[in-house]
């Protein structure tokens, strides 16, 4: 286990296994330094962590959302594993989008995207401080409250 996955642990997260693919695409893929994830869900042990358990997302659940975007940026993490192998290899998170299946007047995905950004600040310290975007969506896959796609800039030992 390398440094920031005990760091994940010393927090109270556990890095999960890479949830598989619904699809026919890949969970992160590399490009020169860069690694882009897929959007991931707010699976915990295969099933959606759902805020006010509707998929959809208002004013009274959105702190629920806001929580449930730190597994989903969990995932994403463990997706950027996958690619890497080891997440002490990110020099810095570069971007994360945030997609929220909300109500037609719900207008705080801003702090929905802030449990995830919180989180990755806490892990990674300035590492963590990114771009970002969050936007409200009309649906999302499998009837989800949000997606999370990440960008991270990553180390990668010269061939």
């Amino acid at each position: 286990m390398g440094i920031i996955e005990e760091k994940i642990t010393r927090i109270g997260f556990i890095l999960p296994q890479l949830p598989t693919a619904a699809g026919l695409y890949s969970p992160a893929i590399r490009s020169g330094n860069l690694v882009y994830t897929s959007g991931q869900l707010p699976l915990l042990d295969g099933k959606l962590v759902e805020p006010g358990g509707m998929g959809k997302v208002n004013e009274e659940c959105k702190e629920d959302a806001a929580n449930a975007s730190k597994v989903a940026i969990l995932n994403a993490l463990s997706a950027i594993k996958s690619v890497t192998g080891t997440l002490d290899s990110i020099e810095r998170i570069v971007k994360l989008t945030l997609y929220v299946a909300s109500e037609q007047d719900f207008s705080s995905q801003h702090i929905v995207a802030n449990g995830a950004s919180s989180l990755l600040h806490k892990i990674f310290g300035e590492r963590g401080s990114h771009a970002r975007s969050a936007v409200g969506v009309a649906g999302l896959p499998l009837n989800a409250s949000l997606e999370i796609e990440l960008i991270a800039q990553c180390k990668f030992p010269v061939i």
